[in-house]
């Protein structure tokens, strides 16, 4: 995206919660420590001009007023994080409060933005810019943006220590139904015990997990420009790509993006490719977790085989098979071994840069979590996304938006001179069916 328009911040202050909160340090799981090095994950929804002409429309006391609310279940979004006494990170859950900025911009409306590209931009504009190396930094921070057009944006950004998309989800869906519907408003109460995703003692880590675990983000510096395109597979075609496989969404589609980057990239028949994705472990340990559990509860698993054997006319559903496979081995006892192996392993605390091997795709699924269910009071988004896809190798897929008529959006961040090959694969591979 070019630099297209400017915003001007004209509030910020601090909302805390709208009661007393308990005051304490919140110890952080081996899952959440993972993430030490990744900061903020940066969200925004696009929201169009109300056609009532509502004269409320989005009433900033009314969105402060919900959030104060919204932190007092959630009140750890309302701390800071801090270092404890025995060097370990952790959230001081001291009630100092959410950052919320208000916005305006004179020259942009929602339909400059109507691509809803991540970029580098796109979160310059519409996210709060938070430092994560500062010393006790904002655990959750919001901006909202009003447009030229009437239009509105909500932007978050919320450290990856204390959430994954999962928890987030849950905090936005408490805000939302406490500005919709003030004290009337039925919340299911988060889960704080993270000692649920302790290190056993001693750790044990069996063998035969090491085999699917990727503990490290193995990332470097780009053998050249990096950029982000998005594309969009219609119902159609995702159900044709789940017909061939006999698989879930995320596993059909995810083998189709894993061939046609191979085949992109023009990766040597007798390479190593590496498929990794985050899996959500909340229902796959003994006993589960419990359904709200609020904190990183998400390992990542990683399967790898010959470029031929990925790529090979008509094996799209032995690919899929392999990713379903990958995921069915996933038990308490892996999911212990991976927490085990994250409590011994050291935190690399510098920032996460760069790009993964040419050889590596990494896919994210936000698949079925309620983004367009962001209803405030004055309707459900047009588009809600991760503001800004910044890491060479990885690919995002999101539901698409009722607008879009349904289907997978993927968000694909790549090298730059292989995404147009990409996208021809893509497309082609499921007008002909060469699967």
């Amino acid at each position: 995206m070019d630099r297209i328009g400017e915003v001007v911040v004209a509030e910020s202050c601090l909302v805390t919660p709208s009661t007393e909160t308990p005051r304490r340090a919140l110890w952080l799981s081996p899952l959440d420590l993972f993430y030490a090095n990744r900061g903020h994950i940066p969200l925004v929804s696009f929201y169009r001009p109300s056609s009532s002409g509502a004269t409320d429309f989005f009433d900033v006391t009314r969105l402060k007023t919900a959030l104060s609310k919204a932190l007092v279940p959630f009140y750890p979004l309302a701390g800071r994080l801090d270092v404890g006494q025995d060097s370990r990170l952790q959230i001081n859950c001291d009630g100092q409060g959410a950052l919320f900025l208000v916005a305006h911009t004179s020259s942009l409306t929602v339909e400059d933005l109507s691509d809803f590209k991540p970029s580098p931009e796109l979160r310059r504009l519409l996210v709060p810019h938070l430092n994560s190396a500062e010393a006790a930094p904002i655990i959750c921070a919001i901006q909202v943006t009003f447009f030229r057009c009437g239009g509105v944006a909500i932007g978050a950004a919320l450290h990856h220590l204390a959430v994954d998309g999962n928890a987030a989800s849950y905090f936005f869906r408490a805000w939302t139904a406490f500005c919709r519907d003030g004290e009337r408003a039925v919340v299911d109460l988060p889960c704080h015990d993270r000692a649920l995703l302790s290190a056993r003692e001693p750790p044990v880590v069996r063998p035969d997990a090491l085999s699917i675990l990727c503990p490290s983000l193995n990332l470097s510096e780009a053998s050249g420009p990096v950029a982000t395109e998005v594309f969009l597979l219609g119902k159609d075609h995702v159900s044709a790509l789940k017909r061939i496989c006999g698989a879930t969404t995320f596993c059909a589609v995810s083998a189709h993006m894993w061939r046609c980057m191979c085949l992109a990239r023009r990766l040597l028949p007798g390479s190593t490719t590496r498929l990794v994705f985050p899996a959500n472990v909340r229902r796959s340990l003994n006993p589960p977790l419990p359904d709200r559990y609020f904190g990183n509860a998400v390992i990542i698993l990683a399967t790898a085989g010959k470029t031929q054997d990925i790529i090979a006319p008509g094996g799209l559903a032995s690919v899929a098979g392999r990713i379903r496979g990958l995921i069915g081995r996933m038990d308490d006892e892996v999911v212990r071994s991976a927490v085990d192996q994250l409590e011994v392993a050291k935190i690399d605390g510098r920032p996460a840069r760069g790009s993964l091997p040419a050889t590596d795709l990494r896919v994210i699924s936000w698949l079925g979590m309620p983004l367009y269910d962001m209803d405030f009071r004055w309707g459900k988004p047009v588009a809600a996304l991760r503001a800004e896809s910044n890491y060479g190798g990885f690919v995002h897929l999101m539901d698409a938006s009722p607008q879009d008529g349904g289907g997978v959006r993927v968000i694909a961040c790549a090298e730059a001179a292989i995404l147009s090959d990409f996208k021809r694969l893509l497309y082609a591979n499921l007008q002909h069916s060469v699967l």
